[in-house]
């Protein structure tokens, strides 16, 4: 088992590959000739590379974009957003993710074309899910019941309709992203609000006491990003 100095070692080895393989990756996307010049660039032995990234390019593709979440998160706490409206915030995020890879808007394209695959589909996915979960963590969201997963749900679908829109934007600053990310999360917002009002409701009081609304009230946040999904159920559930 890697101890934590080795582990380190390996990130080490897969942020100098990353640096040395995006500009190729904006000409021939991220496929296995560019991960092979990349270990070439760096000088590497090819096992090493391949110990740091199994799957080649496939790793530097999901190292890149998990780069780009710890950017997203290390600007948002340099920001005081303490002044916005929680959904204001929840935008500022949005937007801040996509800003943090702006400097390399080719390399984001290629990385929709690669996870746009149907046997990649799946780890897309996940990096969705995993933005999305970063910008709720990050906005100190303490949901531990079934809206920890609607939340992030929810929330990676805006993130990835805005980063089609971001793609093919060329206003300045990036104005019709950002005002298009506006109405989404204010379509999130107004959908929460029915919610609330639905519970609230006669119909709603009543659909709290069915078998279903008691099965969803057991549904619990992961107790750790290593727990399988959909979640667990209340240790003292009957």
């Amino acid at each position: 088992m890697p101890n934590e100095s080795s582990s380190e070692s390996m990130i080490s080895v897969r942020r100098r590959l990353l640096s040395a393989a995006l500009p190729d990756v904006a000409f021939d996307g991220w496929c296995a000739d560019v991960f092979s010049t990349a270990v070439e660039k760096c000088e590497l032995d090819p096992l090493i590379a391949r110990a740091a990234c199994p799957r080649g390019h496939l790793d530097l593709a999901v190292a890149f974009h998990r780069e780009g979440d710890d950017d997203m998160c290390r600007i948002l706490n340099e920001r005081d957003l303490s002044h916005l409206r929680y959904s204001e915030k929840v935008a500022a995020a949005v937007v801040t993710r996509l800003e943090a890879v702006e400097h390399n808007k080719d390399a984001v394209r290629k990385g929709i074309a690669l996870f746009s695959l149907p046997h990649l589909a799946p780890e897309g996915t996940r990096l969705l899910w995993g933005t999305a979960d970063r910008i709720w963590s990050s906005l100190g969201d303490r949901s531990d019941d079934i809206n920890w997963y609607s939340k992030r749900a929810i929330l990676a679908s805006v993130y990835a309709s805005a980063l089609l829109i971001w793609i093919r934007d060329f206003s300045e600053s990036h104005s019709e992203t950002a005002a298009f990310v506006d109405r989404r999360i204010g379509d999130v917002m107004r959908f929460e609000s029915a919610k609330s009002k639905f519970r609230s409701s006669r119909v709603g009081s009543y659909f709290q006491e069915t078998a279903c609304a008691r099965f969803f009230e057991r549904v619990k946040a992961p107790r750790s990003s290593a727990d399988d999904l959909p979640g667990r159920m209340k240790e003292n559930s009957p």
